[in-house]
């Protein structure tokens, strides 16, 4: 079976098709047969190597990719799944079988969602990850309506769906974004704009004179950004990000750091997904579909930046 992976860790160029052995479903799992994997910036960090103490038992070749959508080809009587339904899923990069990077996927039951109404293949590829991401962020946020929420990299993926569901939700959300993506962000339902950059915190605290009350740092700004926080404010860091590097602030505020890979059996939050995008309150965006094969190209436009919406690669 045709997966993408790499032996040896590295940069872009250590991808590479595999040829690995075929996966049936067990007691409680789901057999999706893959037609679209989304690249997050999450598989860089797995390519180069980062966080592999969670998986160092384990044998190459590694499978990157944490999201597919596609079609269930097996599924345990007892999950509710069928043959056929157009589904879906997150999965943990290497282990339980591998990634999303892979022809065919398993995964648990709760992994998995059918796929929202009116949504392609490729869209859908890329609602799992982000999305969970940007639940879990807002639930350790803890705030209630009318409370500020400040999100840094609004214009990306994940950037892009906290500010849609805080906005849904009725909090004040300031968000920042250079001069091209103001418009992009402001259809999000970004409250206020500030401009991105050096001093940012400054002007968030131009708008919220006494600090918001957290801050979802998806451009993993740290430092730069923790003096827009209120004394005792929520940071919420979505991937490993260094604070209080000569700053007093990491002793004034409390930081939480979002792990997805704890939520990767969260059916709840998934249905919740699928209806954010069906309410067209969430909104999947791709910026390219590439073949699978060319993944090589994918991670290094990924890590070129400057993207908006997730690329794709194409399994199908």
């Amino acid at each position: 079976m045709r997966a993408i992976g790499f032996t040896d860790f590295g940069g872009p160029e250590v991808l590479t098709v595999l040829d690995v052995p075929e996966q049936h479903a067990g007691e409680g799992e789901v057999k999706i047969r893959a037609h679209a994997a989304a690249v997050n910036p999450s598989d860089l960090v797995t390519r180069s190597g980062g966080g592999r103490d969670r998986w160092a038992d384990v044998e190459p070749p590694y499978v990157p990719g944490w999201e597919a959508a596609g079609v269930v080809e097996e599924a345990d009587a007892d999950t509710g799944f069928a043959v056929g339904d157009e589904v879906l899923a997150i999965t943990l990069p290497v282990l339980d079988g591998g990634g999303a990077y892979q022809d065919s996927i398993v995964v648990p039951s709760a992994s998995v969602v059918r796929r929202p109404s009116g949504v392609d293949v490729f869209a859908a590829s890329t609602i799992a990850m982000n999305g969970l991401t940007a639940l879990v962020a807002l639930t350790l946020a803890d705030l209630e309506p009318g409370d500020t929420v400040a999100v840094t990299g609004s214009a990306g993926a994940l950037g892009g769906y906290v500010v849609q569901i805080a906005s849904h939700r009725g909090l004040r959300v300031i968000a920042d974004a250079k001069e091209s993506d103001e418009e992009l962000v402001r259809g999000f339902g970004a409250t206020e704009i500030v401009r991105r950059g050096d001093h940012v915190a400054d002007r968030i605290r131009e708008l919220a004179p006494d600090g918001v009350a957290a801050l979802v740092d998806g451009a993993v700004q740290a430092d730069l950004v923790l003096p827009a926080l209120a004394d005792g404010g929520r940071y919420l860091a979505v991937r490993w990000a260094n604070i209080g590097g000569g700053t007093q602030d990491s002793d004034r505020i409390v930081r939480h750091d979002v792990r997805v890979a704890d939520h990767v059996r969260d059916s709840g939050g998934l249905q919740e997904l699928v209806s954010l995008v069906e309410d067209g309150v969430l909104t999947p965006r791709v910026a390219d579909v590439l073949p699978a094969e060319e993944a090589v190209q994918a991670h290094r436009r990924l890590e070129a930046g400057g993207l908006r919406g997730r690329l794709v690669l194409d399994f199908s």
